[in-house]
């Protein structure tokens, strides 16, 4: 049995999501260590054990981005050669820290393919250092560990991915040898990555219940901190809807480069856009002849235009992006019942 803020997944049929929660749990905890690239651990359902985290949560992801990242040390310089390909965004970030270290990921540099220099067949080149160069160049300082890549795309089916390889400069392609006090400090790291996610994002969720339903902007400091994107403005929240209603969501779209907006689960992971229409985008969407969206936030689709599917949920967390735009308009929502619309 898993408890988790007094919901579990058989005996307190008052926690209406209580399942999904413990399923989206588990989903969360093994994406954390698939996407670190883990492969040493054996998962094991015990069905009779009693387990009592604290909180489990993870950073939200878009579903209209490609993310990569790699481990750098601001004590190097590295090179990455690519292609740009056909992606609509293609975003350089360096990044210090992690949700371990209870300081978040701040970040120390980032460059975006708008302001490159690229060659006309789509290649270019990008020096990661901690002293300015000429060229593309992504500043890092001496307390860089991370790259992240984000590749936004608005048309999945035809935008081609950015073709990227990374190297370090002066290093001799040889991995270090191995040093056990190193291996024991990033098991321990490992564990309080999980750990500090886990507190982080799900004390976010919980924040974001002072205003159910509805879209405030989310505080850039707070999201720039924790390693979101400072050209994004993102409008964080929670929603929770009877399965007799639905949750209308309107606004006029600015001038901007991209928009979008998903829904998630409890731990801010979006619902399963491989199958479910789940997030709407700049290219996806249906536009009123004036200009302006309608969203639809519902169980069922009765022929709307931009119809979320909340996917067997009853709640969870919902995250609206406006990126790179001129202004910041506040999307429109309100609680109907199905039957009125």
């Amino acid at each position: 049995m898993y408890t988790y803020y007094g919901c579990t997944n058989t005996d307190q049929i008052t926690c209406a999501d209580g399942p999904e929660r413990y399923r989206d749990m588990y989903t969360h905890v093994y994406s954390i260590f698939a996407s670190e690239g883990v492969t040493n651990v054996t998962w094991v359902w015990v069905v009779n054990h009693e387990s009592f985290p604290n909180e489990s949560s993870y950073p939200w992801n878009h579903p209209d981005n490609y993310y990569q990242n790699a481990a750098i040390s601001g004590e190097h310089e590295y090179r990455i050669r690519g292609n740009r390909g056909t992606v609509h965004y293609l975003g350089f970030f360096t990044q210090k820290g992690n949700y371990g270290q209870g300081r978040g990921m701040p970040p120390t540099g980032y460059l975006e393919a708008s302001t490159m220099e690229i060659e006309p067949d789509g290649t270019f080149e990008i020096t990661l250092s901690t002293e300015e160069k000429p060229g593309n160049w992504l500043p890092m300082d001496k307390d860089t560990g991370t790259l992240i890549v984000r590749q936004t795309r608005l048309d999945r089916e035809n935008e081609t991915i950015a073709d990227l390889h990374i190297e370090r400069i002066g290093g001799d392609g040889m991995p270090s040898p191995f040093d056990p006090v190193k291996c024991a400090e990033g098991l321990t790291t490992s564990a309080g990555l999980v750990a500090g996610a886990a507190m982080l994002f799900a004390s976010w969720a919980e924040g974001f219940k002072k205003h159910v339903n509805q879209l405030p902007r989310f505080d850039q400091n707070v999201s720039n901190m924790a390693g979101g994107v400072p050209d994004i403005a993102y409008y964080h929240s929670y929603w929770k809807l009877a399965p007799d209603e639905a949750l209308v969501i309107e606004a006029t779209p600015p001038e901007c480069e991209h928009w979008n907006f998903q829904l998630n689960n409890y731990w801010m992971e979006s619902l399963d856009y491989r199958y479910y229409p789940i997030h709407v985008n700049k290219h996806t969407a249906k536009y009123r002849p004036d200009g302006s969206v309608q969203v639809v936030v519902a169980a069922q689709n009765k022929g709307f235009d931009n119809w979320i599917d909340t996917v067997g949920h009853e709640e969870g967390t919902m995250c609206w992006r406006w990126v790179r735009a001129n202004e910041h308009p506040e999307p429109q929502t309100r609680v109907v019942k199905l039957s009125e619309l």
